[in-house]
């Protein structure tokens, strides 16, 4: 597992991080990183994975964000994907980048990340971001409990 360096490869046109082709996945710690890092490798991922310290995200990654709300807000989600990296980098969250090869599906990737840590996941494709792993909300944080799938426990 390498390092991540950002390079404008990694960001959209107004210089936010959008790295297309990718999917960021944020951990509580580093050895949950290594760990998912390993179970994407057992199961077949054939794209290069990087790892990026709270630090890194921070410094990096947040400071993308710049000014791209101003004067304006974006149309894009791009700034709030950000922001929300920023909150989990700010917990002491680390990332892993991992691009993704034609053969590889978001399934198996989640399918592999998931039980290793993951508490957020997004996929960054053209147009495009997918939120891959949704943190589920305490009962008591519920708007609808009664009569839904909310309700049911999750598999």
């Amino acid at each position: 597992m390498k390092p991540l360096i950002l390079d404008s490869s990694m960001t959209n046109m107004g210089g936010t991080f959008y790295p297309t082709g990718h999917v960021f996945a944020l951990f509580p710690d580093e050895d949950c990183v290594r760990q998912a890092a390993a179970a994407l490798q057992a199961a077949g991922h054939a794209g290069d994975v990087a790892y990026a310290s709270p630090e890194v995200i921070l410094q990096d990654i947040v400071r993308t964000l710049g000014t791209a709300d101003a004067p304006l807000p974006s149309v894009g989600a791009e700034g709030d994907m950000v922001r929300r990296i920023a909150d989990l980098a700010g917990t002491g969250h680390h990332g892993l980048l991992v691009k993704m090869a034609d053969k590889d599906s978001a399934d198996t990737l989640v399918s592999a990340i998931a039980p290793e840590g993951a508490v957020a996941a997004f996929y960054y494709r053209t147009f495009i971001i997918e939120d891959l792993i949704t943190p589920s909300l305490p009962e008591d944080q519920q708007s609808v409990l009664v009569g839904t799938r909310a309700a049911s426990p999750a598999p």
